[in-house]
C-alpha cells in the first residue's frame, strides 16, 4: 500500500504555483502626474521587496495559501527602521475580523515555540496595543471563557515590564492571503476538490499491483501425470519446478501440458487513466502535466490544454494581488510615507503566466509599436521586470548619446541661411526673362 501511493496532488498545487511570480509594484500618486512619479515608487517598493528576500519567500506564501487554505505576511519595523516582511503559517497565526467587515482586522495572534528557552510565546496585536505572553507549557490549551487566560504570563521586557506596548502602526500588521474565498470564507485548498479522486487512484494502483504479483504470471498444469509419494512422509512430491531454465518432459504419452491465461492488467490501467483524467478536469491541470506524454502536439493544442490553468492562475493573481498591495502599503506606513500608505490605486505587476516564445513576444512588441503603445509598456509585455526596464532606459539614453551620425550636420543657423538662399534662387528662376 505504501508503494501504491502516487502523489498527483503535488502537481495540482505546483502547476499554478510555479506561474505565480511578482515582478514589482506600481504606485500612482494622484497629486503627482509627473513622469518620474511612478518610477520612484516602483524603485522604493522593489527595494523593500529585495531587502526581505521576497523573490523566494513569496513562493512560500503562495504555496502555503494554496495548500493550507490561507497564509499570512507579518509587517514589522526592523531595528534600522526599515520594514521587515515575514511569511507566517496558519498553524501559528490566527486573525479576527471586525464585525461586519471582513476587510479590516480587529486582532491578530501569533503563537510559536521559543527554541532558546523552550517556552511557548504569543504575541497579540490590536489596532492600539501589542501584548507579549509566555508560558512553560509545550502544548498550551485555551479555555472557553474569554475572560480567563490560565497558564500564561506577561513577557517582561526591560522597556515594557508588563509585556504591553503601543502599536505604532495603528492597525494589525498581519495580511491574510486566502485561497478560493468564493468556496469558503476561511479559504479552500487547491486539492480539496480532488482528494476523493486521489484516493480512488491509490485504490486502483493497489489492485493493479496485487494483480501483477498474483495474477499476471501464467500458471501451468499437467493432466494425466502420476505423482510420486515420499516414502518417509507419504506426501506427494512435486514433479516439476517452475523455473525459466527448466523444461517439463515426461515419458508417458498420455500426459498433457497446458497453462492458464494471465490476468489482464488493461482494465486496471484504464481505471487509473480515467481517474487521472477526472482529476485533470476538476483541478484544471493540463493533462500532459499528469500523464507526461506529449507526441506530435502542435503549439496551439498545448495552449488550448493550458487555458484552464491560465484562467485559474489569473484568478489567484487577482486575489493575492490585493493582499500584496496591502503588504506594501503597510511597509510604506512603517517608513512614514502616508501618501503611498494610502495609495489605493496601487497595482501588483505579475509575471505573464502564459508560455510564450521569444519570437512571439518580439513580434507582438513590433505590432504594438505600430499601434502606438509606449515603449515601457511594450517592455513590460515582453516580460521584463521594472528594474530591468529602468536599466534599459539608462542604456538607451547612453546609446543615443554615444551614437555617431553618418555625416557632420551643419549648425542650425547656417542651415537656415542656406535654406533661405535656396528659396530665393528658386524664385528668381521662376521669373520670366524681360527680353
Amino acid at each position: 500500500m505504501r508503494d501504491a501511493r502516487t502523489n498527483w496532488l503535488s502537481l495540482v498545487i505546483d502547476s499554478p504555483g510555479e506561474r505565480l511570480g511578482v515582478d514589482g509594484f506600481r504606485f500612482d500618486d494622484p497629486d503627482d502626474r509627473s513622469a518620474d512619479s511612478a518610477k520612484v515608487s516602483d524603485t522604493e517598493a522593489n527595494r523593500i521587496w529585495q531587502e526581505n528576500s521576497m523573490d523566494a519567500d513569496s513562493a512560500l506564501v503562495h504555496y502555503g495559501a494554496m495548500s493550507q487554505r490561507r497564509a499570512f505576511v507579518l509587517v514589522e519595523k526592523g531595528d534600522d527602521g526599515r520594514p521587515v516582511l515575514t511569511h507566517e503559517t496558519p498553524t501559528q497565526v490566527a486573525v479576527e475580523h471586525e464585525q461586519g467587515n471582513r476587510r479590516k482586522l480587529a486582532a491578530g495572534l501569533k503563537l510559536w515555540r521559543d527554541d532558546w528557552t523552550g517556552n511557548t510565546r504569543a504575541t497579540l496585536w490590536t489596532p492600539t496595543d501589542v501584548h507579549e505572553f509566555t508560558t512553560r507549557t509545550s502544548s498550551p490549551t485555551f479555555s472557553g471563557r474569554a475572560a480567563e487566560l490560565r497558564g500564561w504570563d506577561a513577557l517582561a521586557l526591560p522597556t515594557h515590564p508588563d509585556g504591553r506596548r503601543t502599536n505604532e502602526l495603528g492597525m494589525v500588521p498581519l495580511v491574510p492571503f486566502i485561497n478560493r474565498r468564493n468556496r469558503r470564507p476561511e479559504g479552500f485548498a487547491e486539492h480539496e476538490d480532488v482528494l476523493s479522486i486521489q484516493n480512488r487512484i491509490n485504490l486502483s494502483l493497489i489492485n493493479l499491483i496485487a494483480a501483477m504479483k498474483y495474477g499476471a504470471f501464467r500458471q501451468r498444469y499437467a493432466s494425466g501425470l502420476e505423482i510420486a509419494e515420499d516414502p518417509i512422509t507419504g506426501k506427494a512430491m512435486e514433479p516439476f519446478q517452475l523455473d525459466i531454465r527448466k523444461l517439463w518432459t515426461t515419458d508417458d504419452p498420455e500426459v498433457k501440458f497446458g497453462e492458464f491465461a494471465a490476468t489482464d492488467l488493461g482494465p486496471y490501467v484504464k481505471a487509473v487513466t480515467a481517474a487521472v483524467q477526472d482529476l485533470a478536469a476538476i483541478s484544471r491541470t493540463p493533462p500532459h502535466y499528469l500523464i507526461g506524454a506529449v507526441v506530435n502536439v502542435s503549439g496551439d493544442a498545448l495552449k488550448a490544454a493550458e487555458t484552464g490553468l491560465i484562467s485559474k492562475v489569473r484568478d489567484r493573481q487577482r486575489a493575492f494581488g490585493e493582499s500584496w498591495e496591502s503588504v506594501m502599503r503597510l511597509a510604506f506606513r512603517v517608513l512614514g510615507d502616508d501618501t503611498r500608505a494610502k495609495a489605493w490605486s496601487a497595482e501588483t505587476i505579475w509575471r505573464d503566466p502564459e508560455s510564450r516564445t521569444v519570437s512571439e513576444l518580439a513580434d507582438a512588441a513590433v505590432k504594438k509599436a505600430s499601434a502606438g503603445v509606449p515603449w515601457r509598456q511594450r517592455m513590460e509585455d515582453m516580460g521584463y521586470t521594472p528594474a530591468q526596464i529602468s536599466r534599459m532606459e539608462i542604456d538607451r539614453a547612453a546609446d543615443a548619446l554615444n551614437a555617431t551620425p553618418d555625416t557632420d550636420p551643419q549648425p542650425a543657423s547656417l542651415q537656415a541661411k542656406r535654406d533661405s538662399r535656396t528659396v530665393i534662387t528658386r524664385e528668381e528662376d521662376d521669373v520670366p526673362d524681360a527680353a
